[in-house]
């Protein structure tokens, strides 16, 4: 076994765990914004809102990690 193997297993498990931290974050976000909702529906409005940018910026967190995760397979590779 190589360590392009090793890089490319590494690079996918990485990218694995960055797609399950945030698919659990946008979880637990949404469930919390739709409890909230219910308790205060006169400001869904603002709960919405502020839901939908949290949700971005988890999503762009996310977007970041799965690049780096695949700098670092591409950059491996290349010094092999």
């Amino acid at each position: 076994m190589n360590s392009i193997f090793f890089a490319a297993a590494l690079a996918s498990v990485g990218a694995g765990l960055v797609t399950i931290g945030a698919a659990y974050g946008i979880g637990k976000l949404a469930a919390a914004a739709m409890e909230a909702m219910g308790r205060q529906p006169e400001a869904a409005g603002k709960i919405q809102t502020a839901m939908l940018i949290a949700a971005a910026l988890i999503e762009g967190v996310a977007f970041f990690g799965a690049v780096i995760c695949l700098l670092a397979f591409i950059l491996t590779k290349g010094a092999a």
